[in-house]
């Protein structure tokens, strides 16, 4: 495995905490220096950004640069859509303004399937701990910078793991459903590639759906965060509440179904829903702002 860096010059919409702390991905952390250290597949990258230059370092077999412009979403304009988001009304023109440099991971699907399931009624801290021990025990270990990291286990690896293993690692009521999905996905009762090739976020979500400890928020996210479907709205508690603080105004925000939160998104946020969703989840979420 060869070491590899790349250096990118004048990047719009890219800020590594805007990017790393907006709830879409939990194997990055930040370095004492500032900069993010984290695994994408078989590689692990350090990214840092000084001043208008961001710099990539990290160990790779494969073509360095298309994996940093994949993962990263380079070839999409931010700009152009944050753009598009302002103008539909002052919560979002506010928000993009906030979170100005967030970008959408493109993560891989099986990962992020398995991430997610880990996710329900989940903390952060807690998500990224569990996922760290499911590599350290199911993955392969690279060493980059006087470090050892692990890679995100594949089926065939995960699979090794029986129920028990899975509740030892801490995972609780989810030990089942991760062990269910992953061996319904190495078996191909779920076919992952044949959802990557599908083009109808519906059917997408429907296939998804068949997995053990996916639900429709889970369904969404794995839609958000794998597979670029910026149609997509997921929606939690949190988000609830930040529609209903902005938009539904219902006194009892327990009252407030799903269904309606999610027509509302389809009717304002011209088919880029998930990214309003993002937007306007971080801004909330890190300000406090009332509306």
């Amino acid at each position: 495995m060869e070491k590899r860096e790349l250096k990118l010059l004048n990047q719009e919409s890219f800020d590594l905490a805007h990017i790393f702390e907006c709830g879409q991905c939990f194997r990055w952390n930040k370095e004492e220096d500032g900069s993010y250290t984290g695994i994408i597949k078989d590689s692990v990258i350090n990214v840092q950004k000084k001043g208008e230059e961001i710099f990539f370092k990290g160990k790779s077999n494969e073509d360095f640069e298309k994996i940093v412009k994949d993962y990263f979403d380079l070839d999409t304009n931010y700009d152009d859509i944050k753009k598009k988001l302002s103008s539909i009304d002052k919560y979002l023109k506010i928000s993009t303004e906030f979170g100005n440099g967030i970008r959408i991971l493109h993560q891989d699907l099986w990962e992020c399937i398995i991430s997610f399931i880990i996710s329900a009624n989940n903390n952060i801290p807690r998500i990224k701990k569990i996922i760290e021990r499911l590599s350290e025990n199911y993955g392969e270990k690279i060493e980059f910078n006087g470090k050892i990291y692990y890679t995100f286990p594949t089926p065939e690896d995960l699979s090794k793991a029986t129920i028990q293993d899975l509740r030892n690692m801490g995972l609780g009521f989810r030990d089942i459903r991760v062990y269910n999905t992953t061996h319904m996905i190495l078996e191909k009762n779920v076919d992952l590639e044949k959802i990557k090739k599908m083009n109808d976020s519906n059917k997408m979500r429907d296939e998804l759906l068949k997995l053990d400890g996916v639900g429709p928020k889970v369904a969404d996210c794995i839609l958000l965060f794998a597979l670029k479907r910026y149609d997509v709205f997921p929606i939690d508690v949190w988000v609830r509440r930040v529609m209903n603080d902005l938009y539904i105004h219902n006194e009892n925000e327990e009252k407030v179904n799903k269904k309606e939160i999610a027509n509302l998104a389809e009717s304002k946020f011209l088919g880029i829903s998930g990214l309003a969703q993002q937007y306007l989840f971080y801004w909330k979420r890190e300000n406090g702002k009332s509306a």
